[in-house]
């Protein structure tokens, strides 16, 4: 299930558009007010979409945007005039006022598309060679005599670190590797 996080800087609105998604059939897993919010319930999650306005109390969504993982969509809700100055990857925008049959269509369509690129991911792990699985494999085993963790923490930790870098799983193994045997 794709995780939906809901952000406006007043909560009626945020609760408004969270019972539009919930009654269309959706999960959303947060409602908050600020950016940092979303980030929180964001690193929670592997991937999913953030239905956003154009300024929260903290920040504005082009900045949320950047903190994002690339793993996360945006949905922004503003003023044609808003989201159409510039187009930003990752960002679909929906014109104010809203109709509840606008709102469900482009969730279901960005839902699709978060799903397609999750299964391009779990393809690809399928696809790793086996130098690249044994690469993978000597960084978790570093990361779990250095660091005191289990398996599933250091998967996690390279899971993490290679979507925040933004790079392969592989690359990322590399990388810790590198670093971690110099010290």
């Amino acid at each position: 299930m794709v995780g939906i996080i809901v952000v406006f800087p007043n909560k009626d609105n945020a609760a408004n558009i969270r019972n539009l998604l919930v009654r269309g059939g959706m999960e959303v897993t947060g409602v908050c007010t600020t950016g940092a919010q979303a980030l929180n319930y964001a690193d929670a999650a592997d991937d999913g979409i953030v239905v956003c306005g154009y300024k929260m109390k903290d920040m504005m969504y082009t900045e949320l945007r950047e903190y994002l993982s690339e793993r996360f969509e945006m949905l922004l809700i503003a003023s044609a005039g808003r989201w159409s100055e510039g187009s930003i990857e990752g960002v679909v925008g929906l014109s104010m006022p809203v109709r509840g049959y606008d709102l469900m269509n482009t969730m279901e369509m960005m839902m699709q598309s978060v799903e397609r690129k999750r299964r391009q991911r779990k393809k690809e792990l399928k696809n790793r060679d086996p130098q690249q699985q044994e690469l993978v494999a000597k960084a978790k085993e570093l990361l779990m005599a250095r660091n005191h963790m289990s398996e599933a923490e250091a998967h996690k930790y390279l899971q993490k670190s290679s979507m925040d870098s933004g790079t392969s799983m592989t690359e990322t193994a590399q990388m810790i590797l590198r670093v971690m045997n110099r010290g």
